[in-house]
């Protein structure tokens, strides 16, 4: 501060003919003689004289202070009535904080009567109040923006599992709420929230330390001054905490009484925000040019100089508290160039550049005031303020109106709440080659960058702590769809997680009684999957799709039907088609014996037209086999009616036939004239054209139709043809079934006829034979699935058809080609008389 003003003092151009003048008052970190300061400062008077104004010097300008926010509040308040500008430059606690132990309390004396105040280091969000605070500026950023950056930080990195620690205090209980409030929002969650208790004399360290080690959570946000934190870490290494991820508010970020080898194995790998640092050109001169014979501070320069240089000044045994045990006298000769320290390092100014900058801030409102034209002035009718007679009030209003370049090229000015932009370092503690620890910049977060540059963050340059058995598993999965990242190969990001995740395949169940973030992973259900880790829900997959094992991806369903490719397919094609010869040849062997009696005993033309159409019920069963296009799904039940309904109305016929053909050779029978081949055109023309009718009704009103039937077996699409309608499906073959019902009646009344004419008695066993099929089939049809539904009905097709060459041609055509003796009229006719007698 000091050297601000005298290089202010020594620019030439920027406050001509002014010289700034600096008063100091020490607080001593006690916040009664802070308002005590104060008012003195205000009232020109010791002590302070409250309401009165008793010196006659040129007037209060400006109040740099206070560090610790909870005593700038109490500051702001009081110089707020005044209207006297306060700039904090920074602020820990609430209000702000306090550099080392002590608090500055700096007056920019210019002219009579107008003050203005600024602060360098209270951070508190409750100074952005302009209602209560309506004279407060600052040159570090609101502890609200800090919050915000730090839970950006810990969601950056994926930890939803973070604890709490802050400092029972404005600065920590503002601090930390943000922080929170903004976790939640983003849908992570707070594993513990700790205060660290000023009021007690252990602040209540060691359960704070007990409840880190307890918890599960890797990473812990720190929010307080680092003059609390030795007894916090200090219990931590009592109770041997490792493993832990410690996350820094910027009031110890950077803080060098932390920066020792005792808490190495704590600190190192810890991450936060730290105001940003600048230079100042001519800095470190200075520091070095300062002398216990100082007028200003000079008290303070004796403390340094004795530590500094590990001597004493004769009869001030009071400064340091040492009682004459010295090894040396200082003599105000030694030289600060010839040792270098934390006070003349000035390659990381943070703090110190924020308090240089507050001064040039009032500096600059003063030079704008200054330069003011007389009708072109901010008040009433364009009035301006004199440099040497102006209201606290009118200067207030420059600072507000403040916009100038730091020495680091950044932009300072106010918002209307008096905070300038928010602008942080994220850095790192890391590790020196020298064995101790250094913060190392690994990114920034500034709230006046472009969107998409406001958080920015070198990942890869970012240290982690190495050291605890927490850390040394490798990255594995385990075990019921979960993920463990317990350590960290290569140098990648740790995980602070409640439950482990879950792999794809699984979902999110809460806990009962939990947080959000504590869950189980769950398998999807059959038929659902998740594709994503730590799915909250498990998807469907779409009507034609499946899950794989895994039950992370959809698979296409596979498509069942009965194909010529099906070991069952090849085999029924062969049998159909094999099976279709039989019929065929003994059509040949009819044609070439079709002169003999058995042949022209058992109608000839029906038999060959059984023939033929037994060959069609053989082959019709080829049309149920291979993919079912929509043409197929039509034709194949339609061609499957007819050709039955034609084969069993022969039968029929045949057995009518046979009846009227013995009827008609008893005397005086009516029945000769019924015995007439077109009497059994008839009847096959009869029956075919009612089953013709209930097809044209079927494919007019109610069609068979391609169907992807996904219900019936899961995981698999069947694709069949929907018969349409049940009930006219069902007709067709119950007509088919009272035809054979039928013959089969007839037949078996007609089974006692003579031997010669032993038609009626292949017919029954025929009949018997086809009703047993199809009635078998009826149960089997509905318990079967799949394309073994459409190969039951191919069974019953070519069984049933089987049934009728078996019985009805087999013993003609062994009769035909093996006992050609009893192919004759006589044999016949032999017969019939024989059996003529038995039956008398």
């Amino acid at each position: 501060m000091q050297f601000a003003v005298q290089e202010i003092n020594s620019d030439s151009e920027l406050l001509p003919n002014v010289t700034l003048v600096l008063q100091v008052y020490d607080s001593c970190t006690v916040i009664q003689w802070a308002v005590a300061g104060t008012l003195q400062v205000l009232t020109g008077h010791r002590p302070p004289v409250p309401n009165y104004r008793c010196h006659q010097g040129v007037p209060l300008a400006a109040v740099i202070g206070h560090s610790v926010s909870t005593y700038s509040i109490l500051m702001a308040q009081i110089l707020g009535l005044y209207r006297y500008p306060q700039m904090k430059m920074q602020d820990f606690d609430l209000l702000g904080v306090e550099m080392n132990v002590s608090s500055d309390l700096a007056d920019l004396i210019n002219t009579r009567k107008k003050e203005t105040s600024i602060s360098y280091f209270s951070t508190s969000s409750l100074l952005s109040d302009r209602t209560q605070f309506p004279s407060f500026f600052r040159t570090v950023p609101s502890d609200a923006f800090q919050s915000q950056g730090l839970a950006q930080l810990v969601l950056h990195f994926g930890w939803t599992w973070v604890g709490l620690v802050a400092v029972d205090n404005d600065y920590g209980q503002q601090g930390i709420q943000i922080v929170r409030r903004e976790i939640l929002k983003a849908g992570a969650c707070v594993a513990f929230t700790e205060n660290i208790m000023i009021s007690q004399p252990d602040l209540n360290a060691a359960h704070i330390a007990r409840v880190i080690k307890q918890s599960t959570a890797k990473a812990v946000i720190i929010f307080s001054i680092d003059f609390y934190l030795p007894y916090i870490l200090d219990e931590l290494l009592r109770q041997e905490v490792t493993g832990k991820i410690l996350l820094a508010s910027e009031a110890w970020a950077t803080s060098p009484i932390l920066s020792v080898d005792k808490y190495l194995g704590l600190l190192s790998g810890t991450i936060g925000f730290a105001l940003p640092s600048g230079t100042i050109s001519g800095f470190k001169e200075f520091l070095n040019s300062i002398h216990p014979s100082m007028s200003t501070g000079g008290e303070w320069v004796k403390i340094f100089w004795e530590e500094a240089f590990s001597c004493k000044f004769p009869d001030q045994k009071t400064l340091t508290g040492s009682s004459g045990t010295s090894t040396k006298n200082c003599t105000g000769a030694e030289n600060l160039e010839n040792i270098q320290n934390r006070y003349n390092d000035v390659s990381d100014l943070r703090a110190t550049y924020c308090v240089y900058n507050a001064v040039r801030v009032v500096a600059k409102a003063l030079q704008d005031l200054s330069d003011c034209h007389e009708g072109e002035g901010p008040f009433s009718h364009g009035r301006c303020s004199h440099i040497w007679n102006f209201r606290p009030w009118q200067l207030l209003h420059y600072v507000m109106k403040v916009r100038m370049r730091t020495s680091s090229g950044r932009e300072l000015f106010f918002n209307e709440n008096g905070d300038p932009p928010a602008v942080y370092d994220i850095v790192n503690w890391q590790l020196s080659p020298e064995g101790g620890i250094k913060q190392v910049k690994v990114g920034s977060y500034d709230t006046g960058a472009p969107i998409g540059l406001v958080f920015t963050i070198n990942v890869s340059a970012v240290h982690w702590a190495s050291g605890g058995r927490e850390f040394d598993k490798m990255t594995q999965p385990s075990t019921f769809g979960a993920v463990d990242n317990m350590s960290y190969p290569n140098n990648s990001v740790p995980l602070s997680i409640c439950s482990s995740s879950c792999l794809s395949g699984f979902r999110k169940a809460t806990l009962r009684g939990k947080p959000v973030c504590c869950f189980q992973c769950v398998l999807c259900p059959r038929g659902e999957i998740s594709n994503q880790t730590d799915s909250v829900y498990c998807y469907k997959c779409p009507w034609d799709m499946w899950p794989n094992l895994q039950r992370d991806k959809c698979l296409p369903k596979p498509r069942e039907f009965l194909s010529y490719e099906e070991p069952l397919g090849v085999t029924l094609t062969v049998i159909s088609v094999s099976s279709s010869l039989f019929p065929v040849v003994m059509f040949a062997i009819f044609i070439h014996f079709k002169t003999t009696p058995i042949v022209r005993a058992n109608n000839y033309t029906l038999s060959c037209l059984l023939l033929w159409s037994l060959s069609l019920c053989f082959l019709c069963s080829l049309a149920f086999i291979g993919f079912p296009k929509p043409e197929k799904c039509l034709l194949r039940q339609v061609a499957f009616g007819m050709v039955f309904a034609l084969c069993i109305s022969c039968i029929l016929a045949k057995t009518i036939m046979v009846v009227f053909a013995f009827k008609a050779t008893k005397p005086g029978s009516n029945l000769r004239k019924w015995t007439s081949n077109r009497v059994s055109y008839l009847i096959v023309i009869l029956c075919i054209l009612i089953q013709t009718f209930l097809c044209i009704f079927w494919l007019s009103f109610s069609p068979p139709f391609l169907e992807l039937n996904t219900q019936t077996k899961s995981g698999v699409i069947i694709v069949e043809c929907n018969e349409g309608s049940p009930i006219v499906f069902w007709g067709m073959l119950g007509y088919l079934g009272l035809l054979a019902t039928v013959s089969f009646i007839v037949a078996f009344l007609a089974r006692q006829l003579p031997d010669s004419f032993n038609e009626a008695k292949f017919i029954t066993f025929s009949m018997l034979a086809f009703l047993s099929v199809w009635v078998s089939y009826i149960p089997a049809s509905l318990s079967a699935r799949g394309m073994y539904t459409v190969a039951m009905e191919i069974f019953a097709i070519l069984s049933s058809s089987w049934a009728l060459v078996v019985c009805m041609f087999v013993p003609k055509c062994f009769i035909i080609l093996f006992r050609p003796n009893m192919n004759s009229r006589e044999h016949l006719m032999g017969k019939d008389i024989d059996q003529t007698d038995k039956v008398k």
